[in-house]
């Protein structure tokens, strides 16, 4: 493919560099070709535009189709078999929160040359950056317990008992990562990608109807009606394909990639593509179980996704099984190494190490034994006995969902930093846009808090209220918004325009930090109590849902 498409960039700004490893600068070194830091190249015909974007590929499709990991293949199954298509409506409303979410990461890796970790550490204090690394740290982990779950399952429909599995699957991933190669990793990665396809002829074997599955996809519903139980679920699809640790993977795998301004619309091209296929993969999912379960014994009695494997098995055949079990299996590989990735990134941003796929392990030992300790730890809890597998997977997507607004707050208040995008700042249409998303996340978790307190509330009731007062807060939000744009100075014409393909951040040593209101500390301090709360009902009700009280 494109070995060798010529440009001219400068990674560099005058004054110096931002960037913490200097792995970080050179030339881009994707799967499919080779961008060089050297010469210009307009690029106006299609296919050196399309040889472009072959060598920026990568970053966005990896964590797009990384959400799809075993947590979202047993989450996407779980919705099937007890829900039907009904909660399909869920999908396409996730594609504009994924690319609005990734895409201000995307300005923020290219722009800034900087992980997200050490962003928020440096601008915002060692405080505020606990509270988002460490919510991060604990969720990453328990998330790649999940992936493990997931080997241990899909293996074990094969007859290979999880002692081997896991074990063999770990020390895969670690050779895997620990190559010293970006563009080896990479492409090991796409395979991964591509291998997410098979659930096409998965979904061949259910036989689906169009017309339910249209319904579904368009009209909101839940069968047998709005419960906490479905809202649980319904938070997990939220967290599994919308989940924190994106934010942090792919805008560090940006950096590592030594992706630029200059690429920024390919990289959005990527990441778009990415979104698209992931909701197009989960659809099919939640399809294969609906029409498979629907009509026996097994259809509202969702207990894993190995279990999905053996049910396929039964009422459709040997093949769907055996495809469902390969899917869980790949789908947990490239989560694991996704959100392994995204944990060692970040665990060199905060601590200052060398932390590039382009190293080998001896160049940065402390980087890939952070990778390898989580990846041998996280192997070592799911060989516990009796582990409620089931329960654990479907636990943590809920808790994602719930840790998302933090996280996209801090997202928010990166990308309105004038310091460290400069001319890359969000529009005023996309601040509204991602605070209307903060709004629903905030909301959808508020219900599941008050049915864990409440649980004879009448959940009906309480969604159409939070409805209500929710466009009522986005309905005020707009006319402030309207009243601060008509009252905001003109721009200047006399003041020059910032250069946007060349702009970087410069050293984050030489900015002055951000000074807070105190209205936005107690809104965050809120924030953070709000969140600690949440967190303690979900793990009530998770706790209800395994001992049988629902």
């Amino acid at each position: 493919m494109a070995e060798n498409v010529h440009v001219t960039t400068k990674s560099t700004p005058r004054g110096g560099s931002a960037v913490l490893d200097e792995a970080h600068i050179g030339d881009i070194e994707g799967a499919f070709g080779t961008i060089r830091v050297g010469d210009s190249d307009s690029r106006r015909s299609w296919m050196a535009r399309l040889l472009t974007l072959l060598a920026i590929i990568g970053p966005g499709l990896i964590v797009m189709v990384g959400d799809n990991d075993a947590g979202g293949v047993a989450t996407y199954s779980q919705a099937g078999q007890n829900f039907g298509v009904s909660l399909l409506w869920t999908l396409p409303l996730l594609i504009p929160v994924l690319v609005v979410n990734q895409e201000m990461v995307v300005r923020l890796g290219a722009v800034t040359g900087v992980g997200h970790a050490r962003l928020i550490n440096e601008r915002f204090g060692k405080f505020w950056g606990a509270f988002s690394v460490g919510d991060l740290f604990l969720l990453n982990f328990l998330t790649i317990v999940t992936e493990f779950i997931g080997v241990s399952l899909a293996l074990g429909y094969f007859g290979v008992s999880s002692y081997i599995s896991v074990p063999v699957a770990a020390v895969g991933l670690i050779a895997m990562t620990a190559s010293g190669s970006f563009r080896r990793w990479e492409r090991f990665m796409l395979l991964f990608v591509v291998a997410n396809f098979l659930v096409i002829p998965l979904v061949i074997f259910s036989h689906p109807h169009l017309a339910p599955m249209v319904h579904g996809f368009f009209v909101p519903g839940v069968k047998g009606g709005v419960s906490s139980t479905a809202v649980l679920l319904i938070i997990a699809i939220v967290g599994t394909t919308v989940a924190p640790w994106q934010l942090f993977f792919q805008q560090s795998n940006i950096v590592d990639k030594r992706i630029t301004p200059r690429w920024i619309n390919y990289e959005r091209a990527d990441t778009v593509l990415g979104s698209l296929i992931t909701v197009f993969a989960a659809t099919l999912i939640v399809a294969t179980a609906a029409f498979a379960f629907g009509h026996t014994p097994l259809a509202g009695h969702f207990s894993n996704a190995g279990e999905v494997a053996r049910g396929l098995n039964r009422y459709l055949g040997n093949g769907a099984g055996a495809i469902f079990a390969i899917v869980l299996l790949n789908a947990s590989i490239i989560g694991a190494a996704a959100v392994t990735l995204a944990t060692s990134y970040a665990f060199g941003d905060v601590f200052g190490m060398k932390h590039s796929l382009h190293r080998a392990f001896s160049d940065a030992k402390q980087f890939y034994a952070s990778f390898s300790a989580l990846v041998l730890v996280a192997a070592a809890v799911v060989l516990i006995p009796h582990a409620p597998l089931g329960l654990i997977t479907t636990s943590v997507q809920a808790l994602a969902g719930v840790l998302l607004p933090s996280a996209t707050v801090f997202l928010l208040l990166l990308c309105n930093d004038k310091a460290v995008l400069g001319p890359w700042v969000n529009k005023l249409w996309l601040n509204v846009v991602a605070g209307i998303i903060v709004a629903t996340l905030v909301a959808l978790s508020l219900v599941l808090m008050a049915t864990t307190v409440f649980p004879n509330i009448n959940v009906k009731v309480l969604v159409d209220g939070l409805g209500v007062a929710l466009g009522l807060c986005i309905a005020i939000a707009a006319a402030v918004v309207l009243r601060m744009r008509r009252n905001a100075h003109p721009v200047d014409p006399d003041e020059p325009e910032l250069p946007r393909d060349t702009w970087r951040m410069p050293p984050l040593a030489l900015l002055e930090r951000p000074r807070w209101s105190r209205g936005r500390k107690a809104s965050m301090y809120a924030l953070r109590a709000y969140l600690l709360v949440a967190v303690v009902l979900l793990l009530v009700k998770a706790i209800q849902l395994g001992t049988g009280h629902h």
